[in-house]
């Protein structure tokens, strides 16, 4: 337990302190020198941005990937595409058609009960949405969302389903450049906290399952994996 707290604070320095929502892949983790790969939709719903900036919402579609290094520490991964929708306060809404999109994130098991049924995982995970520009009425608008997660989970297994909750601590950053002049504004920072719940459900005999998330709070978020472990 030592060493697993020791890793964890060790990269938690090495992450800048304003990282701050992420899809958290819930607690199935590959075993030491085994491989998870699959797909996966997210669906930032709403996400508020500070003072007067409205909100913002996307839709994500991943390859994803996790790498057990042990038994208890993994690497997750993913590659895809998604969109930018803004939806400033008193302005036309600018709509960011999909593009380049990518992710990566670490998770650690800080607790398992004998029988494997019980786990409580650690976990930080980051998304960064490139979509294409947009010209509107003669400017051009580029856009980057950063979308920061931090969690704490718990689950426990019933039968073959294992459904999941916990904490989270989350920021989403809008990076606007209108024509030469960039901005990067905050999610709502008065509310950076939120909940998770979630389930994974085996589809065939363990080798194939399929997670459902949501999130609350500091965001309207979902998602869902299609997983195989090889």
């Amino acid at each position: 337990m030592k060493k697993k707290i020791l890793i964890i604070g060790l990269l938690a320095s090495l992450i800048p302190g304003w990282l701050l929502a992420a899809p958290c892949y819930g607690p199935i983790m590959p075993e030491s020198r085994k491989v998870f790969a699959g797909v996966q939709s997210y669906a930032l719903m709403r996400r508020n941005l500070e003072n007067d900036y409205g909100f913002i919402n996307s839709t994500q579609y991943f390859y994803m990937m996790s790498f057990g290094i042990t038994d208890w520490f993994c690497l997750d991964g993913k590659i895809g595409t998604g969109n930018i929708r803004a939806h400033p306060n008193e302005q036309e809404k600018v709509h960011y058609e999909s593009a380049f999109a990518g992710g990566y994130g670490f998770r650690f098991r800080l607790y398992q009960n004998e029988n494997k049924t019980i786990n409580y995982i650690f976990g930080f995970h980051h998304i960064s949405v490139h979509p294409y520009g947009k010209i509107v009425e003669g400017n051009k608008h580029r856009a980057i969302v950063d979308d920061w997660q931090f969690s704490l989970l718990s689950s426990v297994q019933v039968k073959d389903w294992v459904p999941y909750g916990g904490l989270k601590w989350s920021r989403v950053d809008y990076i606007h450049t209108l024509n030469n002049e960039r901005k990067r504004v905050m999610g709502d920072i008065a509310h950076p906290f939120g909940v998770i719940a979630g389930i994974d459900i085996p589809l065939q005999k363990c080798k194939w399952w399929l997670n459902l998330e949501g999130h609350l709070i500091d965001e309207t978020a979902v998602s869902g994996s299609l997983i195989y472990a090889f």
